[in-house]
């Protein structure tokens, strides 16, 4: 038996309005997702025009994105354990701690992508 809610165009409509939220709650409480939102201006532009194929073009674009991606997650992480209390916990740090590694980690991603692209 399926979830009950909304179907077809209509799900995906509503969908899109919480995908919408999503980014705009981002925007207003996160000022790193608002860092790696510039950042993804300046930088998608030019992996666009300093990609010598499409593969390189989707490359450099991809990741830039994947960088926003993790954030939000991370985002969704800290909000969900801000949610369940507000007294240190192991737990809650770690957790914390693992969103923050996987954000480090998109960015050296996108640093060594960017780097062997434009070198080669």
């Amino acid at each position: 038996m399926g979830k009950p809610g909304y179907t077809g165009l209509r799900r995906i409509l509503h969908a899109a309005r919480y995908s919408a939220q999503g980014l705009l709650a981002s925007w207003r409480h996160e000022s790193a997702f608002r860092q790696e939102t510039a950042l993804a201006l300046v930088a998608i532009p030019f992996g666009l025009w300093l990609g010598q194929t499409a593969i390189a073009r989707a490359l450099l674009v991809a990741a830039i994105l994947q960088v926003l991606i993790v954030e939000l997650l991370n985002s969704a992480i800290e909000a969900v354990v801000d949610r369940v209390g507000d007294g240190e916990h192991e737990l809650s740090g770690r957790s914390k701690d693992m969103g923050s590694a996987a954000v480090l980690l998109s960015l050296a991603l996108a640093a060594t992508v960017w780097g062997l692209v434009l070198v080669h």
